[in-house]
């Protein structure tokens, strides 16, 4: 039995197979700074935002408002509106447009859930362009 143990050797000598060794080195050390940095990328520090200071953007011709008072009564435009039929409402209002803006003002006494509650169902009644509204700082508030 024969066995050839240089087949990619040439005459000259020189081997032809890419060294991968020192590419393996390199990703396993950006495997592991990736590991220690990621759980630095997450956010668990509760914070109090400020108000936007952004100028404002152009008012549309027909404006279509989802609001959220402090008691948590939900309005589309100035009708109140309970959860369960908003996708009707809204398809009412938009005439079945899902591209239609949805601007989406909340009292700041509303809590988290509820913001995300009422996110969830713009979403899943397919009204993906939400625009959030909030109060404008004058000029010696933003500083």
């Amino acid at each position: 039995m024969a066995i050839r143990l240089n087949d990619d050797v040439d005459e000259s000598g020189e081997m032809h197979d890419i060294n991968v060794t020192p590419f393996i080195d390199v990703m396993l050390v950006l495997l592991i700074i990736f590991m220690v940095a990621a759980p630095l990328a997450t956010v668990d520090v509760r914070v109090n935002l400020p108000a936007s200071t952004a100028k404002s953007q152009p008012r549309p011709d027909k404006p279509l408002y989802i609001s959220v008072k402090a008691d948590k009564q939900l309005f589309l435009g100035n009708d109140p509106v309970n959860s369960g039929n908003l996708s009707a409402m809204l398809d009412e209002h938009t005439h079945g447009n899902k591209d239609t803006v949805i601007f989406f003002r909340a009292d700041k006494t509303v809590d988290y859930e509820t913001l995300m509650n009422v996110m969830d169902s713009l979403r899943k009644a397919g009204y993906l362009k939400v625009g959030l509204v909030g109060s404008e700082q004058t000029g010696a508030a933003a500083q």
